[in-house]
């Protein structure tokens, strides 16, 4: 899989894609991490990708033109071409919210670019004529779409054939199908007895029948009090 991040901070991902699970997943050949900066395809001594904004108000927005020319320009095609053969996902708080079958679903789709933003955000048209999908890790206010990249990338690389150490580690794991969107059950190693915190007697018994349930209704009850809870805040 081929992961492009269009980002003014490329140097903010050098550990990230260094390291633990993504990094072993680009040695195995498994994935590819390419970065672009829209600076790169500006046409004035100061390098600007932003301005102020039509009508008035704080900050600055995101040029349009400068994510045209940085998109057509790196893949060598133009705009309708280039969205009908990738997924072009724009990074804000506007987008649908991330979930795990959102990234199962990226996962599946070979090629993907993020744009990441910063100021106030993209102009618009760049969310209605450039982004083929828009997506949010959560309901708040980032200083740029780059560490929303990185959850995202994260998120995907997990769901790619090989990226784990045992294929079955992504099957049955918090919102996943085998939980059926729930939460999963805890989990417990060494010692088995600490400072008098115990791990559950039943899974140390070798009854897998039993651990199985114990685990299913764990599971149940974890989430059924992560929507008690959902459901108890304003």
């Amino acid at each position: 899989m081929i992961i492009h991040v269009v980002t003014i901070f490329p140097e903010m991902f050098a550990s990230f894609t260094g390291a633990s699970l993504l990094g072993k997943a680009i040695q195995r050949g498994l994935l590819e991490v390419r970065f672009t900066d829209p600076r790169d395809f500006t046409h004035d001594k100061h390098r600007s990708v932003d301005d102020a904004p039509y009508g008035g108000g704080a900050g600055m927005v995101m040029r349009v033109d400068v994510v045209c020319d940085a998109l057509e320009q790196t893949y060598g095609m133009g705009l309708a071409e280039l969205r009908a053969q990738r997924r072009i996902v724009l990074l804000a708080p506007v987008g649908r919210q991330l979930t795990d079958a959102v990234a199962a679903d990226l996962a599946g789709c070979g090629r993907l670019t993020l744009l990441c933003g910063r100021y106030e955000g993209f102009d618009q048209r760049v969310h209605d004529h450039v982004a083929t999908d828009e997506l949010s890790i959560g309901p708040y206010v980032l200083s740029g779409g780059e560490p929303a990249a990185m959850v995202v990338v994260d998120a995907v690389v997990r769901k790619l054939p090989g990226a784990l150490g045992k294929e079955e580690s992504h099957l049955v794991e918090s919102f996943s199908p085998a939980l059926d969107g729930g939460l999963e059950y805890p989990h417990y190693t060494r010692p088995a007895s600490y400072r008098g915190w115990d791990v559950p007697g039943v899974l140390l018994s070798g009854h897998h029948a039993e651990v199985e349930r114990w685990r299913a209704a764990e599971s149940q009850s974890a989430t059924m009090q992560r929507l008690r809870k959902g459901e108890s805040e304003p």
